[in-house]
């Protein structure tokens, strides 16, 4: 017998929660944003129009199916089935922390403040929901490129929208870099890091990257299994070059890069907290990923 489908809701704690956690009481919250030049009523309404959407989402679930509900911070302990629909309510980035969890699950994106979110992800209203979920697990998706990272130790890890690699603290990462199409040639490098993205992430870091970089690369497509990557403020000096600083990859291609320094981190999606750790002498490679984000349109 087959599991009945399992509606997942992923949210994030508002700011709102946050200040009131952090400071007690509604008023001393009130307070602290007030001697900044902040209204703890614009922030409260936020609030409550994204309890009212998860409420208007919830309510919309099929009787028959079954319902989970996890908060951004626990992403990395909430074990998803292959049967779930991840119901993500919120923002944009949202949807990128989620990404990384999934293997194929159908993902609808609600968005909780229509014109203060570009609506990229979450392109839907609560009101859409009963119509989205009981469709969802047969309904077409768009496929989008997702952008991994694999170590030589067998770590990986997979992101949405893009994958930074470099020092923890942001100070300079020194390592060798190649390409696998480029005739085995390696640069040393020491720089503020390389930045691998993908289509979907053209609309963020990437892309503020990329225009001060002239914009001469294309910019993949979300659904292309293309990436670009970028060396940010590459540093030449006697024994580092800055010849391999810009380029695309491939769904065939991949970029090795080999650490020179005692420590260096590989993280997606700006989610610091989950990210590879490399020492002195261990290699990663950065390509496209197998599997891609199934994102209802």
């Amino acid at each position: 017998m087959s599991l009945a489908p399992r509606a997942v809701l992923v949210h994030r704690t508002t700011e709102y929660e946050e200040l009131v956690a952090h400071h007690g009481t509604h008023g001393q919250a009130a307070f602290y944003l007030s001697t900044r030049g902040r209204d703890i009523e614009e922030v409260a309404e936020r609030h409550r129009r994204t309890r009212r959407a998860l409420a208007e989402v919830t309510a919309a679930i099929p009787l028959t199916w079954r319902q989970a509900t996890v908060e951004r911070t626990d992403l990395d302990r909430f074990l998803f089935a292959p049967e779930d629909v991840v119901v993500v309510v919120g923002q944009d980035g949202l949807v990128a922390n989620v990404a990384k969890y999934l293997a194929g699950q159908p993902v609808i994106g609600i968005d909780t403040d229509p014109g203060r979110n570009p609506g990229v992800l979450v392109r839907h209203r609560p009101a859409d929901a009963p119509t989205l979920l009981p469709a969802a697990p047969a309904t077409g998706a768009d496929e989008l490129t997702m952008v991994e990272a694999v170590a030589d130790d067998t770590q990986r890890l997979v992101a949405l929208n893009e994958i930074y690699l470099g020092a923890a603290g942001h100070q300079t990462a020194r390592y060798r870099l190649g390409l696998e199409d480029d005739g085995g040639a390696v640069e040393a490098q020491a720089s503020s890091g390389v930045l691998v993205g993908t289509g979907t992430g053209a609309t963020g870091w990437i892309r503020s990257v990329w225009q001060e970089r002239g914009g001469v690369l294309p910019l993949p497509r979300p659904t292309e299994s293309r990436l670009l990557w970028f060396v940010r403020e590459a540093w030449p000096s006697p024994v580092t070059g800055t010849s391999l600083v810009a380029g695309e990859l491939t769904a065939s291609g991949g970029l090795h890069v080999t650490v020179e320094s005692e420590r260096l981190v590989a993280f997606g999606d700006g989610m610091e907290s989950d990210a590879l750790h490399l020492t002195w002498g261990q290699s990663v490679r950065v390509g496209v990923a197998a599997a891609s984000l199934r994102l209802v349109g």
